[in-house]
């Protein structure tokens, strides 16, 4: 039986990720120390023999027992609002834990993943983001801890691969979505979602003609996991191409909710992208990947998980 490490076990991608491991055969040792995560994430696993939880901060140096095959330092902070109140942190979990995370690799032979993000690319210029595409960020701006964390985290992934030897992998994660994300974590999906089941106005930044593009997590999953096992050194974007405008997104939500609640405007905030949409050609090429989920079952899903949460 393999093993596989899950930095950030307890958030909401990873332990999605944790589920597919251990439905595909894997013992898998996670570690979280909840700043974003949640117990209840994982609360299904209690009993697992093959799943291991430890609570643990992973910008400090950590240890596990016994051989590991993968390593995937999926561990940060990943909406804005949590990485501009928790700024020092997000930029250990980029950094301090990126390094500790690749010294267990290191020292275990593994082969080693790790969760970059879109944010790579900043305020795009170049539409879609290729992974070639070198980006157009702000080293000082509010988002700067998340963006310039992943951004030195790839460098260091690579430093490692260069100079270690270490089997390394990258993926740049787009806009996800899906059932455990946190109500309260400022995304765009939560936020809109928690809004239209509470009979509230959907907030509006700027004039909601930026772009995101959606993925349903399973879909991103699927794709993480053929990257790990793929033999493909550079980074690969994940991530579904279609796009929507924000406020298309909105009357979408509306609609799937069956609210009237209207929309409320608000100013756009500093540095916030006005486009995203991946180029996953290298995706389909290397890993035979495309996301399968239409948006319509992956809202569906996502909103039935949400009315659990909202009275």
């Amino acid at each position: 039986m393999k093993t596989a490490v899950v930095t950030g076990g307890a958030g909401f991608v990873p332990s999605h990720l944790v589920d597919r491991l251990l439905a595909d055969g894997l013992r898998v040792v996670a570690l979280d120390n909840f700043i974003t995560g949640h117990k209840r994430n994982i609360a299904h696993l209690e009993g697992n023999e093959n799943f291991i939880f430890r609570e643990a901060d992973v910008s400090e140096p950590f240890e596990v027992e016994g051989e590991v095959d993968y390593v995937f330092h999926m561990a940060s902070p990943a909406s804005p609002i949590d990485y501009v109140q928790v700024p020092i942190e997000t930029l250990k979990a980029g950094s301090y834990a990126t390094h500790n995370s690749l010294d267990l690799a290191l020292r275990k032979k593994a082969r080693f993943l790790m969760a970059s993000t879109s944010e790579v690319y900043g305020d795009p210029e170049v539409h879609p983001q290729t992974e070639d595409y070198q980006g157009n960020v702000s080293t000082t701006g509010p988002r700067s801890c998340y963006d310039e964390a992943k951004r030195y985290a790839e460098a260091a992934v690579m430093a490692y691969h260069r100079h270690h030897g270490v089997e390394t992998r990258i993926v740049r994660i787009f806009n996800t979505y899906g059932p455990r994300m946190r109500l309260d974590d400022g995304r765009v999906v939560p936020a809109f979602i928690g809004q239209a089941l509470e009979g509230k106005p959907l907030t509006i930044f700027g004039d909601g003609a930026q772009t995101r593009s959606f993925c349903y997590v399973s879909d991103l999953v699927e794709g993480i996991w053929r990257l790990m096992q793929s033999d493909c050194l550079q980074p690969v974007n994940i991530g579904n191409p279609h796009e929507m405008s924000i406020k298309e997104f909105a009357e979408a939500i509306a609609a799937a909710t069956g609210t009237q609640t209207g929309m409320k405007g608000c100013p756009l905030p500093e540095d916030d992208p006005k486009v995203r949409r991946p180029d996953i050609g290298r995706a389909r090429e290397v890993l035979d990947w495309e996301p399968v989920v239409s948006f319509d079952d992956g809202i569906r899903k996502t909103i039935d998980y949400f009315k659990e949460f909202v009275g």
